[in-house]
């Protein structure tokens, strides 16, 4: 596909649907725009076309980027928009693709062009190609040889070059919903995709609720589980097209029930990319929960980001700036709770470590919470970017060199252990700063907070 024995060649575009031996996801392809399940926000409706629909509709192709998790329809969306322009359909895969590929497909194009013909390349999974071959196809798209459909599951604006971003348009998808998957699994049994099999309603619940919005997933599953009872049965894979595809139906009154359906999804694989968006979506949604003092999120999160992959260190780093950050002087011992879980983490590794992250992230959660000292540094910082650095009092200054009682350095410094209580009347801060307050804990720090009144009362503040 797309090599030199195609230069002179003008393909037809793709069909939307593979034959009666290919997967039943491949099969069940939407082949208009109207059969496409999900993705309202992007397409609009028949009644009320978004411009996106109109664009594909009116056979209007333009560079584009196609964004969103697996399953969610990003190949199907590129291949209407190969059906209605009248436009030759290139496919590459950017995992098996390079340089070379891309610029036969770059030559096809130009000799299309010279006969009028346009060409649409389809990309799956750009983001894998690096920067140099994002930018072989730089000035074909910039000057219009090619229309680029990219399609990633990953945030583009990080993945992709700029200037290739800058020449398309960026669309997400959004995940299926439960709903939106039962539609299509459904749709495959009044289709006959499974040929006379009968499944239990729980089954296809199952399906829709646990393929996690992956439609090709929640087919695929759905295709095992009938291809499981035929053989179980004794009669043959039950598999779609039946007969055509020369594999038997279901006999009558063997239902494809809850327990097929789960050994046929098995556990799904997690969606989680530790170099994306779902890296930082999930570590902010662990912080969030974590200081909403809600514990079973916080897990809930922490586990996600475990069985993703996720590098425990980082997750404990995270945790140490939230025990200081979100918890501060409300409980000292969450920071030391945070770096003990830090040290056990990177002493014993996973899946052991996975405890002391466990037990710092429901300490943590159930910790009361105070920002005053991540709000009293955020203001002194702020004070001394709009006013400047102020000198110290010459008598705080080093008087540990040669020369310096000279200069006034440390001299008159009184040494508050010299005084009742351990605090002196003198003013440390900067000449002119007068009563400035940078630390104003409230009820969570009660205690320190009547601790400072009080030392100010003693220094006479």
């Amino acid at each position: 596909m797309g090599g030199v024995d195609r230069l002179f060649d003008a393909p037809e575009p793709a069909p939307p649907r593979g034959g009666p031996a290919a997967p039943m996801a491949a099969r069940m392809r939407p082949a208009t725009l109207d059969e496409v399940v999900g993705q309202e926000h992007l397409l609009g409706t028949a009644a009320r076309p978004s411009a996106l629909r109109r664009a594909i509709e009116e056979g209007r192709p333009h560079s584009m980027v196609l964004y969103g998790p697996p399953g969610s329809g990003k190949t199907t969306l590129a291949r209407l928009v190969a059906t209605t322009a009248d436009a030759a359909f290139e496919e590459l895969s950017a995992v098996e693709a390079g340089r070379a590929e891309v610029r036969a497909i770059i030559a096809a194009a130009r000799e299309r062009r010279q006969g009028g013909r346009a060409t649409i390349l389809f990309l799956d999974e750009i983001h894998r190609f690096n920067k140099a071959q994002q930018d072989a196809l730089l000035p074909a798209v910039e000057e219009g040889l090619l229309t680029l459909i990219g399609a990633t599951t990953e945030n583009p604006y990080f993945e992709v070059n700029g200037a290739l971003l800058s020449r398309a348009q960026v669309y997400e998808l959004a995940e299926l919903d439960a709903g939106d998957v039962e539609v299509l699994l459904r749709r495959a049994l009044e289709r006959g995709e499974c040929g006379d099999c009968v499944v239990e309603d729980e089954a296809i619940g199952f399906l829709a609720t646990r393929a996690g919005g992956d439609a090709r997933t929640a087919l695929a599953a759905l295709e095992m589980a009938c291809a499981s009872r035929g053989e179980a049965a004794g009669i043959g894979a039950c598999a779609s097209r039946g007969e055509a595809a020369g594999i038997g139906t279901c006999e009558e009154g063997v239902p494809v029930d809850l327990a097929l359906a789960e050994e046929a999804l098995q556990r799904r694989a997690l969606r989680y990319d530790k170099g994306g968006d779902q890296h930082y979506d999930l570590i902010s949604a662990w912080i969030k929960a974590t200081r909403a003092s809600d514990p079973d999120a916080s897990l809930y999160y922490l586990a996600v980001m475990l069985e993703g992959g996720e590098d425990p260190r980082f997750i404990a780093r995270r945790m140490i700036i939230l025990a200081s950050e979100d918890i501060g002087n409300a409980d000292p011992q969450a920071l030391s709770l945070a770096v003990a879980a830090a040290h056990a983490v990177e002493h014993v590794g996973l899946p052991e470590g996975q405890h002391a992250l466990a037990q710092a992230a429901v300490y943590l959660s159930l910790a009361p919470k105070s920002d005053a000292a991540y709000q009293a540094i955020a203001a002194a910082r702020r004070h001394v970017r709009e006013h400047g650095a102020a000198t110290p009092p010459a008598a705080l200054r080093s008087g540990a060199y040669p020369g310096a009682a000279q200069l006034g350095r440390g001299v008159g410094y009184d040494h508050p252990h010299d005084h009742p209580g351990h605090v002196a009347p003198q003013r440390v801060l900067p000449e002119g700063l007068g009563d400035v307050r940078f630390y104003e804990p409230d009820e969570q720090e009660a205690t320190l907070r009547d601790r400072a009144e009080e030392l100010r009362r003693l220094r006479g503040d």
